[in-house]
């Protein structure tokens, strides 16, 4: 495992830098010491010591959890809801509101935005990179929008990747199972001189089908995707950091849709293959004053083409952002920062999906500060700010917070916040025609004809708005065991609604349309506790517990006639418990442990699930591994999640895997 202080961004500031080859290999009470996040508040502090909702996952516990994609081992994140859809497909949000479409959660891939537009939410299936490469995984959960902006809303996501300059030497990789059929991967890493270092990689994967609910039969979604890219590290001795890095991406996902059809009215399934292409190319530079100083200049251009039966898209974002952090006499920390983001879009409609006009840009000003006030030195800290934004869609949004942290020793921290954020519209809401349902002859009425049920976005949409607080406390009552705890109330106001349109005639031959029309008439709260601990048992064992509870209640506004408010209350488990256990047994094994349980979806029918995953690891030598993974081991296949009303894909169920993994270092 490596563990390394590096800015908000990705890169690597100077600083001690804590090596070790296993997961047990440091006590929590080092770990406390030493582990670092640097997404609360844009510069590197320690966890134990960030008042805000915050868990790192690192690049060593992602490898052992088993899974081969980052958004499942997203699951262990207490605080999160992680679903799987089908077989490149998930739902992930944090403390409420999850879909395969979620849009209050923000994510970064080493400080480069992968928010899309066109539905204020994530493409999950191409935020990838090598795992063997990732350094950690920064999760917070809660409003993060003072410093990262809008639709940081409900948490922010920063996969980190770990400097060329500790990925030196030949990586290669693969395996291959019942689900994960075939993978593999290769990365270099070399020197440009003594202070410049560089890697490339390249990985391959192709995933088997799901199989159907209720069916035996084979799910029509299978995937396979190459992707490749290199990264640069120029750290010369002035204190001055460079890094550029790059990816490119190609894929093919099997998919099949349920699209409504008129005479007779029905529904019909259409197939084909979703061709997914993409690439992104980041610089960065930054210069360290002092140990309370520094500047920082971020861009980034990114380039993603998706062609589907439903929707093609073609976007180019492309984005600026400068930051600088200074101290302000003994007590005071500021850091300030202006960005601007560009992003246009070339849409091709189909007869379910239609955005109007079919290509758009939109543009984004932003600009921050944040003063950080040591009250009691070392002991009480307070910490204010705001983002002020202008967005094509709303225009100006501000989104201040306030937190205050107190810790009166190394082993107790009690920290709170309030803060306010916004979801500004996405281009679906304001711009979309969804077709969605069709009506047979007569449903309206005698002597009605077929009908057609569509959601229409609007111009008039605003801004979805969050009032939130928190409460947390952390402690290390003994040298081998800590806690943390987070509660939270959110109260929401403006929350996306679907109202009755009026019925009009349209279409040859004629039918009728029924509008949905998208508006502001929701309002919600959420609050609930999230929990986690780690014990380590012995120098070799080392156990990590988390538990989350979340309650929703959301209630449409006065003469609204949205009836989606239980469905959507009913679409994120309320209780969810994870146990993880990590053994280095004798011989070089490596043994791991996890048990997750998931409760219901009653708005989807999901029964709950209790899910057992397994991965044992042998290292016959200091560079190869030979590991063997088993996930979902405790039934042959359960769903986790529905397909969204507005796009249907088919249902599938997630199926118990087992595969095999070489990894050799040279």
């Amino acid at each position: 495992m490596l563990l390394t202080c590096v800015d908000s961004r990705g890169g690597n500031e100077p600083s001690a830098t804590v090596s070790s080859t296993d997961l047990t290999d440091l006590s929590i009470e080092q770990l406390a010491r030493v582990q670092v996040v640097t997404s609360v508040s844009k510069k590197p502090e320690k966890v134990n010591e960030a008042a805000a909702a915050v868990y790192v996952m690192t690049g060593d516990e992602v490898q052992r959890s088993g899974f081969t994609m980052i958004p499942d081992a997203l699951r262990w994140v207490p605080g999160l809801q992680v679903a799987r859809l089908d077989a490149h497909d998930w739902a992930i949000s944090s403390r409420g509101f999850n879909d395969v479409f979620a849009n209050k959660l923000l994510v970064l891939m080493d400080g480069r935005s992968v928010y899309t537009p066109l539905f204020s939410g994530v493409y999950w299936d191409v935020q990838d990179t090598l795992l063997e490469d990732l350094d950690r995984i920064e999760v917070i959960r809660g409003p993060g929008a003072t410093l990262w902006g809008a639709n940081a809303v409900n948490g922010v996501i920063n996969v980190i990747t770990k400097s060329a300059r500790d990925t030196q030497g030949l990586l290669i990789m693969g395996g291959g199972g019942t689900e994960e059929r075939t993978f593999g991967g290769v990365r270099y890493g070399g020197q440009l001189s003594e202070t410049a270092h560089y890697r490339v990689y390249g990985k391959y994967f192709d995933r088997a089908d799901s199989v159907l609910q209720n069916s035996d039969a084979d799910a029509f979604d299978a995937w396979q995707m190459g992707r490749g890219g290199f990264r640069v590290d120029w750290e010369p001795k002035n204190q001055n950091l460079v890094t550029f890095q790059g990816d490119y991406y190609s894929g093919v996902e099997n998919q099949a849709y349920r699209v409504p059809s008129l005479n007779p009215a029905s529904t019909n399934t259409i197939s084909g293959d979703n061709e997914i292409n993409g690439g992104n190319l980041l610089s960065r530079w930054s210069r360290t004053f002092s140990e309370t100083a520094s500047l920082q200049l971020q861009t980034f251009f990114d380039h993603s083409a998706r062609d589907s039966s439903l929707l093609g898209e073609i976007r180019d974002t492309a984005d600026i952002e400068f930051q600088h952090r200074f101290g302000l006499g003994e007590r005071q920390q500021i850091v300030w920062g202006v960005g601007y983001r560009f992003s246009r879009d070339e849409l091709e409609n189909s007869s379910t999906i239609m955005l109007n006009p079919d290509n758009r840009t939109t543009h984004l000003y932003s600009g921050f500060v944040q003063d950080e006030l040591s009250l009691v030195p070392e002991r009480l800290r307070l910490t204010l700010g705001t983002k002020l934004e202008h967005n094509s869609f709303t225009g100006f949004e501000v989104q201040p917070s306030g937190r205050l942290i107190w810790t009166p020793n190394e082993r107790h921290s009690l920290w709170g916040g309030v803060a306010r954020a916004v979801r500004t519209p996405s281009r679906a809401e304001d711009d979309a025609r969804i077709n969605y349902q069709a009506l047979p002859a007569g449903s309206l009425g005698v002597g009605t004809p077929e009908a057609i049920v569509a959601i229409f976005g609007q111009r008039d949409f605003e801004s979805e708005r969050l009032l939130a607080f928190e409460l947390g406390y952390r402690v290390q009552p003994t040298k081998r065991v800590s806690l943390d705890v987070a509660s939270f109330f959110n109260y929401y106001d403006r929350l996306r609604s679907g109202e009755n349109g009026t019925v009009t005639l349209e279409g040859v031959p004629p039918h009728l349309l029924v509008p949905v029309v998208l508006s502001n008439r929701m309002v919600g709260e959420t609050f609930g506790v999230e929990l986690a601990a780690t014990v380590q048992l012995a120098d070799w064992w080392r156990l990590r517990g988390s538990y989350t509870w979340l309650n929703m209640r959301l209630y449409p506004r006065a003469g609204s006639t949205d009836t989606t408010a239980n469905t959507l209350e009913g679409q994120n488990p309320r209780h969810q418990f994870g146990l993880r256990s990590s053994m280095e047994l004798p011989g070089h094994v490596a043994f791991d442990c996890g048990l997750r349980f998931v409760d219901e979806l009653p708005a989807m029918g999901v029964p709950s699930y209790v899910a057992l995953d397994v991965r044992l690891a042998w290292r016959p030598h200091p560079r190869w591994e030979m590991s063997v993974v088993g996930l979902n081991l405790l039934d042959d296949r359960h769903p986790e999640f529905q397909p969204a009303i507005a796009v249907q894909s088919q249902a599938t169920e997630v199926e118990r895997s087992v595969y095999g993994k070489l990894t050799w270092r040279f």
